[in-house]
């Protein structure tokens, strides 16, 4: 069967209305701005560098990903499973593919949506300077390719436990390890072709790429992949659950 593409927008709709159900969408939103936005990103760039660029933010960006986006998908299954709503969704006239795929797009419009909210640091950094923007759209770009491949890694993740804490801990577990074989601190101990299998894996790396400006196909297909395999996993972990 084909999917309904109303039946995953009719999950979309639900999962996205219910991150702003509560102050809790807002507050996270407040928080990311805070953290991501502050002081020291315009120390570093504007006062000491002297530099109109945005390379400060997007340096330290796929380390605060590293916990806000589990911090985002760590309720999508886990509190379905602990308050039983699961085994009610699962009886509903939807495919396993249909569902997981609109909790994905809703926690991503979620993660854009956040991202938007930022817009106004290249719109000011344009007041002060001459950025090249060119550089500053491709990174904005990269965010969203890395923030997808960390929605799918911790979406499937918080379906094989009930805990929002415990699918927390493990989504930035993994997504640490993913991120930290691309770190220079790993290669010290690799020899050979092992260090290119490492780089290409890491979803630092590929990052590092766009956010130089250029959007290589192969930067894009290694974000896709990530995003299509754990979303695979994700429906077949779902599916098994028919038949425990």
């Amino acid at each position: 069967m084909i999917m309904q593409p109303r039946n995953v927008s009719a999950i979309f709709k639900k999962e996205l209305r219910s991150y702003f159900a509560s102050p809790v969408g807002y507050v996270f939103i407040i928080f990311y701005l805070l953290v991501s936005n502050g002081f020291f990103f315009f120390i570093e760039d504007f006062f000491r560098q002297g530099q109109a660029t945005m390379r400060g933010y997007f340096g330290t960006l796929p380390w605060i990903f590293l916990f806000f986006v589990p911090a985002i998908t760590m309720r999508l299954w886990a509190e379905e499973k602990k308050v039983g709503t699961l085994e009610i969704l699962l009886t509903m006239p939807l495919r396993e593919g249909e569902v997981v795929l609109g909790k994905f797009l809703a926690a991503f419009a979620f993660l854009a949506i956040t991202l938007a909210f930022t817009l106004p640091l290249p719109v000011s950094i344009g007041l002060i300077g001459r950025p090249d923007m060119g550089v500053i759209v491709g990174s904005y770009c990269g965010a969203l390719f890395l923030g997808a491949a960390y929605l799918a890694i911790g979406l499937l993740i918080s379906s094989l436990t009930e805990s929002q804490v415990v699918a927390f801990i493990v989504s930035v577990a993994v997504i640490f390890l993913l991120l930290a074989i691309g770190a220079a601190p790993v290669y010290l101990n690799s020899l050979g072709p092992i260090v290119h299998v490492f780089d290409y894996l890491s979803l630092l790396s590929h990052f590092n790429n766009i956010t130089r400006g250029v959007i290589d196909s192969r930067d894009v297909v290694y974000y896709l992949s990530v995003v299509v395999l754990f979303l695979y996993l994700n429906v077949k972990n779902i599916e098994s659950r028919k038949w425990r």
